[in-house]
């Protein structure tokens, strides 16, 4: 029945009905679903049957497959499948996927460079190309079957930065994805049958839609949605990713357009001569209310083994609700945090869950980065569809929503090849996590840390702009003033924290070998950020009297080394002081 305005009472029309139908289908298919998940887990965990052998002519595989494709011919599509390969009980279409290898000339620097313009000076920048198949050449493939690369050079405990195993992986996905591509955007059930010892890229084939594996075969029936999400993304991080969420929902609605727009028009049209403007907008709210399917996103930070970065994280959670951020605030903090801290974390907007916390492996003991990888616990919260974790050292200056527009992983630069930790877009996953959680122990990490550990993992991840997570450091000898010129959203706080120093000027001045992440204008930007707070939240950030003995035993040593910045010559009114 249409809908009526209150007080009213129009008689039912058909063609509103048949109008809202049509676009309740328009809506549904276009929007993000919600997302499947099973219970790989234990499938992961199960050893080969014993004398499996992995026979193409007559495969286990193709059992799975079959009971779930109900059509006589299977259309088979081989990637990287050398030999010839005899189709499965004579009931299928095999097809050989022809494409050119990339030259072995390419270095993976080139996709994944330091650094690069983000636009702003010389216009978009491009990347390589990664030669793909004429896919117009194989049609709808129902299977596809490739062997996976395992890596030429690879260092031992390293990830695997490996382009013909990249390509590979990027074959396999765009050819699902383009063989799901159906009228009225409806996917198809598509399969990937992956073979060898080597596993496909975590960040392209999700373990949670890994559906039976068995020896060197594994099975994936994959989220399409979010598969197409990933072939959209540029081939590296040279460019920045685009917001590709809202780009894919564009070129369902296009396709879909093409077959519905013509009735559509002339529904639309004969509602507003016999309803009139207004219950069309009304019509159209009710749809959009009640078909659109809200994706669940949090904010997260975590705490663990002390309460030092108790005020960071209170500061960071106020600056996030001042941007008019419509996410929730998780806060994953293990027993080292007192209850009266957690009363504040709580009174700051946080939701607060209790971790254990996870040692890092490769840190020496008694590290700062000892417990870092406890950052693992955020793929735990899998009752959210995606999370941006922001360490607590951090402010949000404005409102990143926006940025949860993005597929997994998605972060900033760091240097090299390698992506910063400290602010980053993921997907929980229970399977990703006990992966993590195995692999912790044989992939390395360069600097003892999450962040090391992380770059091993997620080796091919998505570039954001590098002011979503502007590092306050500076290595240009010539900026002396060190000043932030753009406007960030968010400020990454390296170095001494300035709840760490006096109100009055950043401590790092005191420190000749820590200059580099001194900034006054910085520094002013998180105390106002303070200035903002609620009184009662003030006093986690209170200055103690070791605090204040060490930044003054520093101020000493500044003025007896006649430092040329002169801020040991400030006279301090911070009124922290004052509680001393």
């Amino acid at each position: 029945m249409a809908l009526r305005p209150s007080g009213s009472k129009p008689k039912p029309s058909t063609l509103s009905i048949i109008f809202l139908s049509l676009t309740f289908l328009l809506l549904i298919t276009t929007f993000r679903p919600k997302p499947y998940r099973n219970d790989v887990g234990q499938l992961q965990n199960e050893s080969p049957e014993e004398g499996f052998h992995s026979d193409i002519q007559n495969p286990r595989w193709y059992d799975i497959v079959s009971e779930d494709i109900h059509s006589k011919i299977i259309k088979i599509g081989l990637v990287n499948m050398h030999g010839s390969v005899h189709e499965p009980r004579g009931l299928t279409g095999t097809v050989t996927v022809d494409f050119e290898r990339l030259a072995e000339s390419r270095r993976w620097e080139e996709f994944f460079p330091e650094w690069i313009d983000e636009g702003e000076i010389s216009g978009t920048p491009t990347c390589p190309d990664i030669p793909m198949p004429r896919f117009e050449d194989y049609g709808e493939l129902d299977v596809v079957v490739a062997r996976v690369p395992c890596g030429t050079d690879r260092t031992e405990g390293e990830g695997v930065r490996d382009l013909f195993r990249l390509q590979v992986n990027l074959v396999v996905a765009n050819l699902l994805v383009r063989s799901s591509w159906k009228k009225h955007g409806v996917d198809r059930k598509v399969y990937v049958v992956f073979i060898g010892t080597c596993a496909p890229m975590l960040e392209i084939f999700r373990c949670d839609d890994l559906v039976w594996r068995e020896g060197d075969f594994r099975v994936y029936r994959p989220d399409l949605s979010r598969l197409k999400e990933k072939v959209a993304m540029p081939v590296g991080t040279c460019q920045l990713a685009p917001p590709i969420a809202e780009a894919v929902l564009q070129l369902i609605f296009i396709e879909l357009a093409v077959h519905l727009l013509p009735l559509i028009m002339t529904i639309s049209s004969y509602l507003h001569r016999n309803g009139g403007q207004e219950a069309w907008r009304r019509n159209v709210r009710f749809i959009q209310n009640a078909t659109l399917y809200q994706p669940r996103e949090a904010y997260v930070s975590v705490l663990h083994s002390s309460e030092a970065y108790v005020c960071g994280a209170i500061a960071l959670a106020q600056s996030i609700i001042r941007t008019n951020a419509t996410k929730d605030l998780v806060l994953l903090a293990d027993d080292s945090i007192s209850k009266k801290s957690l009363r504040g974390l709580k009174a700051a907007g946080w939701k607060v869950k209790r971790i254990e916390r996870i040692r890092s492996p490769h840190a020496k003991q008694g590290s700062y980065n000892e417990w870092n990888y406890s950052k693992l616990r955020i793929w735990q919260l899998v009752e959210y569809d995606r999370v941006i974790f922001i360490d607590s050292d951090l402010i949000v200056l404005e409102n990143v929503d926006k940025f949860f527009l993005y597929p997994p992983l998605s972060a900033v630069g760091n240097d090299k090849h390698l992506f910063n930790s400290g602010v980053m877009l993921i997907e929980p996953s229970h399977c990703v996590f006990e992966t993590l959680m195995k692999q912790r122990f044989t992939l390395a990490s360069y600097n003892g840390g999450d962040q090391g550990f992380l770059n091993e993992i997620f080796t091919w991840w998505h570039r954001w702009p590098t002011k979503l997570n502007r590092l306050k450091m500076f290595l240009n000898a010539k900026e002396h003033k060190h000043e932030i010129l753009e406007n960030p959203y968010m400020i990454h706080y390296l170095g001494l924290k300035p709840w760490m120093c006096y109100q009055d000027y950043d401590c790092n001045w005191d420190m000749l070998d820590h200059h580099l992440f001194a900034s006054d204008s910085a520094h002013s930007k998180w105390w106002q950020a303070y200035e903002a707070m609620p009184k009662k939240l003030r006093p986690y950030c209170a200055l103690t009297k070791s605090m204040d003995a060490r930044i003054t035993k520093w101020r000493g040593r500044a003025k007896n080394a006649s430092l040329r910045d002169g801020h040991w010559k400030i006279k301090v009114k911070d009124p922290r002081r004052l509680g001393l």
